[in-house]
């Protein structure tokens, strides 16, 4: 099967525009490639993430990983930690796997491969290298009007009304 198509633009780019903040990483280099212990056939562990400069009323925060190169018509959500506390301005590496203690009223949505926590880079093999967008979101509500069964599209529609600074990592990850 050919899966050749057009790279979609960076997705963030579609979304009402907010300010920016700061996001590092221990484990990402800004659009360098993404260490295999990130991705789903290794060791599957979120990477580590830390960010600064959001905006003062930030209530709390929602952290994603975001393929938009998979071939579908809707990308993949890899993770979607929401109501993060507005006082947590970092996750460990792993942070993100499903028996992981979080923090506060903190919570999972089930990502794309049916997982409730982190699953990582699967892009299928000899596809194109694929970018994994890792952001954090600072929302103006204490809790997103979602749940643990809702869907990433109704997650990203929330966001898109609550969303008041947005900060990105993008690294990129391949099979031969």
């Amino acid at each position: 099967m050919d899966l050749t198509r057009p790279i979609p633009p960076d997705p963030y780019t579609l979304l009402p525009a907010v300010p920016a903040f700061t996001l590092t990483s221990e484990d990402l280099a800004p659009d360098g490639p993404l260490p295999s212990r990130h991705a789903a056939a290794h060791d599957n562990l979120s990477p580590q993430l830390s960010w600064t400069g959001f905006p003062a009323e930030t209530k709390s925060f929602t952290v994603t990983c975001f393929d938009p190169d998979a071939p579908t018509a809707s990308g993949f959500w890899h993770w979607m930690l929401i109501d993060l506390p507005a006082t947590v301005t970092s996750l460990a590496r792993g942070a993100g796997g499903p028996d992981q203690p979080l923090p506060g009223n903190a919570f999972h949505l089930r990502c794309d491969a049916s997982v409730w926590g982190y699953n990582g880079a699967a892009p299928p093999a000899g596809d194109h290298p694929h970018r994994y967008y890792f952001v954090v979101h600072a929302v103006d509500l204490d809790h997103l009007p979602i749940d643990s069964d809702s869907p990433g599209a109704v997650m990203g529609f929330n966001l898109a009304f609550h969303t008041l600074g947005r900060a990105k990592l993008m690294a990129t990850y391949a099979i031969a």
